[in-house]
């Protein structure tokens, strides 16, 4: 019978597993990580309801009592009345839709029009080294206060508008799109010209399913720019728009209009993004597969 070395018992001790019962005392307790419970859905949704109900009758009592000054901050029931009025008398659909139109072409054309351009860096890199700086010049340029100008070149219509929208789109969506050209794949590139590609064929079937991607990821943003680009030129000059609605219902001291309109806004803006998302979701699938 082979009796083991005390060193050798000693480092069997050491490197015991943890928890097991040793000769000096009772086994120690197996630490365990702490694991949450995810709460439904539908819990969530009442629990955000429940919050905002809350806010809102904290809001309207203090109205009531005079702790809010209602002159400054209006309350629930006078945005509730304002709102009826709006969608019943007012121009609630017009204004919509003018900084919808605005928000939704601003955004079509600032998107397309930037990755076309961002993609076009890959045909020259002499062509791109000359235009890259204008780009990055033009994005350092602070765009909303060139608005004024915008407008007066292009007028209090709807096109200064989409101006002003497309100018915040174009040079994201460019500068994301190059990122994507100068991450190409070379030997990508290579493997297809020395299969007897011509540079219109890597074009489509390499360039623009690798900056695909990348185009996708910017439209979030994009969707977001286009719209305030959209209401700065309603704040400027514009015969409609939502804009239009909150910056005359500050000039006439009408507190519960300019709930009202930031409300509208806001909800359309949740509308546009949820929207998008669904659409970035839908490429994103289309592009794996």
């Amino acid at each position: 019978m082979t009796i083991p070395h005390a060193s050798t018992a000693k480092g069997a001790a050491k490197w015991r597993a943890p928890g097991a019962a040793t000769g000096d005392g009772p086994a120690k307790p197996v630490r365990r990580l702490p694991v949450q419970k995810d709460w439904p859905t539908a819990v969530i949704v009442a629990v955000q309801v429940g919050i905002l109900v809350g806010i809102i009758a904290l809001w309207e009592i203090a109205a009531d009592t005079g702790a809010l000054d209602a002159f400054f901050w209006s309350q629930p029931s006078a945005i509730f009345h304002t709102l009826t009025i709006f969608f019943t008398t007012g121009e609630a659909f017009t204004d919509i839709g003018f900084t919808f139109r605005s928000t939704i072409l601003g955004f079509l054309i600032g998107t397309i029009a930037g990755s076309a351009l961002g993609m076009s860096f890959w045909w020259s890199r002499n062509y791109a080294a000359i235009v890259q700086p204008y780009i990055i010049c033009f994005e350092s340029l602070p765009k909303l206060a060139l608005a004024p100008l915008i407008v007066l070149v292009f007028g209090i219509g709807i096109a200064s508008k989409v101006a002003i929208a497309t100018a915040l789109t174009l040079v994201v969506s460019t500068l994301t799109t190059y990122a994507g050209v100068k991450a190409v794949d070379p030997d990508g590139e290579k493997l297809f010209y020395s299969l007897g590609a011509t540079r219109l064929q890597v074009f489509r079937k390499l360039v623009i399913p690798s900056c695909l991607p990348w185009i996708i990821s910017v439209l979030r943003v994009n969707i977001g720019l286009a719209l305030t680009g959209a209401i700065v030129g309603e704040f400027i000059a514009s015969q409609h728009g939502l804009g239009r609605a909150i910056l005359y219902a500050g000039q006439t001291y009408d507190i519960a209009l300019v709930w009202v309109a930031v409300f509208v806004l806001s909800t359309l803006a949740v509308i546009m993004y949820v929207t998008v998302s669904w659409i970035e979701r839908v490429l994103r699938k289309g592009v794996k597969s």
